[in-house]
């Protein structure tokens, strides 16, 4: 666990597009991610 207001590290995620996207790619931009669970349902 990090400490509460230590910045974040860089990670890499792939996102809807199939696009790897890392932290630093946004760096000195407001970012939000948002984790969800994959789910084979609808809706």
């Amino acid at each position: 666990m990090l400490p509460i207001g230590s910045p974040a590290p860089d990670f890499a995620v792939v996102d809807d597009a199939g696009q790897t996207r890392r932290l630093a790619d946004f760096a000195g931009k407001t970012l939000v991610l948002w984790f969800y669970p994959k789910a084979d349902t609808p809706g």
